[in-house]
């Protein structure tokens, strides 16, 4: 049910799924509109354990000429699923790379957004690509670390200090479980029938093992503070959406990200939790699109 659901908001959108190649390595996304000249075409890349389709509801406040991609992240979705070298950040910013050669995405400066992993991933990618991007939107994203721990960097801490190899938030194997993430991820109550959490974390399930394997990945020494590490290093217009309730990664990580970088754009949503373009996908989609449409008014009149 949740996959014919997902089809038929995809082909109510406008949307076309299609696979890119690069070499044998095969990356799958969903695409609307064509590149133009008068505004830069998007690209997203969704959070850990997610997919191209969780950017359903926040396509909806689009406008239907904007070229707009949704890639699945490595291994993620439809994209290859190879090795834990691919799932590190600076793996993942290696095959976005390729991905956005493979389509052609290079061909002129792209609006890059990302939110949570994928926004750890958008940024180093905006650190160590900085000519191929018009303007970055970094929603909540990972990699920093932040003054304050929020509940699941907590959670992760202890986990690690008591040494457990089981038991982590974002990858829940019974029902109850579920519920508990869906209370970490977002702000407001939700109250789901069970058939539908069941249907949920059986869709998951499968895929747990591979979960845990990039969430080491994006967790280990190399990349856990990747963003933060690179952050200076963007040039781009930048701009921070962040829901000011989120449980998942605290606030206090905007105030990091404006510190390096006194020029961006800082937005805190209230009564928001971790998952904007669910919580608050009008609200969210409009700061986007002004931002771009101002950063790339700017980037005109440099070149004029």
């Amino acid at each position: 049910m949740l996959k014919a659901y997902n089809w038929f908001i995809r082909r109510r959108l406008g949307l076309v799924v299609s696979y890119s190649y690069s070499g044998s390595y095969r990356f799958c996304y969903s695409s609307r509109g064509t590149p133009g000249e008068a505004t830069p075409s998007l690209l997203m890349l969704h959070g850990f354990s997610g997919n191209k389709d969780m950017w359903l509801s926040f396509l909806k406040f689009f406008p239907k000429n904007l070229h707009i991609v949704c890639v699945d992240m490595p291994g993620h979705g439809g994209t290859s699923r190879t090795s834990v070298e691919d799932y590190s950040s600076q793996g993942q910013v290696a095959r976005i790379h390729q991905f956005v050669q493979s389509i052609g995405l290079d061909k002129r400066p792209f609006h890059l957004l990302g939110i949570s992993m994928g926004g750890q991933v958008a940024g180093v990618y905006a650190a160590c690509y900085p000519a191929h991007l018009s303007s970055v939107t970094l929603m909540c994203p990972s990699g920093l670390d932040s003054p304050k721990d929020s509940e699941f960097i907590t959670h992760l801490k202890e986990r690690e200090a008591n040494q457990k190899e089981d038991g982590i938030a974002l990858i829940p194997t019974t029902i109850q479980e579920v519920k508990n993430l869906l209370r970490i991820c977002i702000h407001a109550p939700v109250n789901l029938h069970r058939q539908v959490l069941k249907g949920f974390l059986d869709n998951r399930i499968p895929d747990n093992s591979f979960f845990k394997e990039v969430l080491t990945e994006i967790c280990g020494e190399t990349s856990r503070y990747s963003l933060q590490e690179n952050m200076h290093r963007i040039t781009a217009p930048l701009q921070v959406i962040w829901g000011k309730e989120d449980r998942l990664l605290d606030v206090s990580g905007a105030g990091v990200l404006q510190a390096a970088q006194p020029g961006c754009r800082v937005e805190l949503l209230d009564d928001c939790g971790h998952t904007l373009m669910l919580e608050r996908p009008r609200k969210s989609a409009k700061l986007v699109m002004d931002f771009l449409h101002e950063a790339n008014g700017e980037d005109s009149k440099k070149r004029s």
